[in-house]
């Protein structure tokens, strides 16, 4: 990340809605955002590959579900947080990761400008890529600022969205069990 152009864009965002730039508790601000934005898009800098890469053997083949992974996340057209909880199943096929990855996996794509659309189907698409299991399911349910503070503001409207792959799609009944799970 370039955080000396962050903090210019800052400078100039500040100035634009009439703020002065060298006031005592704004003064310090440009440099506070380029740190915030380290943290908050630090997912454009990572890779699901690396943290998917170390699995084990398993022969079960049931499903894994970590369920209620938090997460925050930047809408793509406002810049605004969205944020809540995802849910990730995966059927696996002789291996499997430690559960943390799966939570990892999720922080990986949160962590960049994003649709929710958009990282619910990476999540699931890495996990498959990667774990090469007999199907994975990703559910997220997601409160969006823009839609909260902004726009038609209505706060606690949730957004929910899923993707199926593999046995997960093909077989219903596998995923109303992950729903059943879920909630």
């Amino acid at each position: 990340m370039d955080k000396e152009k962050i903090e210019d864009g800052v400078r100039l965002i500040l100035e634009g809605i009439g703020e002065d730039v060298n006031r005592e508790g704004i003064l310090e601000t440009p440099e506070r955002i380029a740190r915030m934005y380290e943290e908050i898009y630090g997912g454009l800098s990572m890779d699901a590959a690396e943290i998917l890469a170390k699995r084990f053997h398993a022969e079960q083949n049931e499903m894994v579900l970590e369920k209620d992974i938090t997460f925050y996340s930047t809408c793509e057209h406002h810049l605004m947080p969205f944020y809540g909880k995802a849910h990730v199943a995966y059927i696996p096929d002789g291996e499997v990761v430690g559960i943390s990855k799966l939570a990892r996996t999720v922080e990986v794509f949160a962590r960049r400008p994003q649709i929710q659309e958009q990282l619910t189907a990476q999540i699931a698409d890495a996990l498959m890529e990667n774990l090469k299991p007999k199907g994975v399911m990703v559910m997220i349910e997601a409160e969006h600022m823009c839609m909260s503070m902004r726009g038609i503001k209505k706060p606690g409207s949730k957004t929910v969205t899923y993707v199926t792959r593999g046995v997960f799609a093909e077989n219903p009944q596998l995923a109303d069990k992950f729903m059943l799970m879920v909630k």
